[in-house]
């Protein structure tokens, strides 16, 4: 952040900034989240260009989806979509490449199932998860794992349990420490139910996986 700051780049120090933002957000701490998602916005806000903007907006709409604050997440996520609509590629900074449509409707997913609104998840995660190129398998299970937790939400036995098994098969594949997780996620979520012949499936699924010869696990 002081070479960002040294080098006249306050964008740079504010991604920083919501970066580790994240990490909070990710390890229950929403109020701190909180706290420096917004203030990375403030250092950069005249002078972040509109997708560096849209990509901050979406750190703060996260953290308080993890504070539980469904007013303030919709009006960052308005506003990424507002700033994300006025970009310029080729103005754009080459770290923020990542972020598209499919992200910005992916974070917008996560954050209802995070809220507990199933019903505004689910839409957006199926529209993503039909559009993500699965050999792209770190995305595509990432996206899955959220629409399966959607699932779950709504009570959907079946339909969270088979997607859940399209992680665990896209997670041998993807090599990632996060996407492993997440597989670990819903498999204690879906725990209480294995009287269900989908989630027995699913659990099945994930010993025989399992059997197989460890990937070498990434930090990703």
């Amino acid at each position: 952040m002081k070479a960002a700051h040294a080098a006249g780049n306050s964008p740079v120090a504010a991604n920083l900034i919501s970066t580790l933002s994240y990490q909070f957000a990710n390890q229950h701490d929403p109020r701190t989240a909180v706290l420096l998602a917004c203030t990375a916005l403030r250092g950069a806000e005249t002078s972040a260009t509109p997708a560096t903007l849209a990509l901050l907006y979406e750190r703060i709409a996260w953290a308080h989806a993890k504070a539980g604050d469904r007013s303030a997440t919709e009006k960052a996520l308005a506003a990424v979509e507002r700033h994300y609509d006025q970009r310029h590629p080729d103005n754009e900074p080459t770290w923020v490449y990542w972020l598209d449509d499919n992200e910005i409707q992916v974070m917008a997913g996560r954050c209802y199932v995070e809220l507990g609104l199933p019903q505004r998840a689910e839409p957006l995660l199926v529209d993503a998860v039909a559009r993500c190129d699965e050999d792209h398998a770190r995305e595509a299970a990432l996206y899955s794992s959220w629409l399966a937790e959607a699932y779950l939400q709504t009570g959907d036995l079946h339909r969270a349990a088979e997607e859940a098994a399209h992680v665990v098969r896209l997670d041998a594949r993807a090599g990632s420490a996060r996407t492993s997780d997440r597989v670990q996620h819903l498999r204690t979520r879906l725990a209480a139910f294995r009287a269900d012949p989908a989630v027995r499936a699913f659990e099945n699924l994930y010993e025989s996986e399992a059997n197989l010869p460890v990937i070498s696990r990434r930090p990703s």
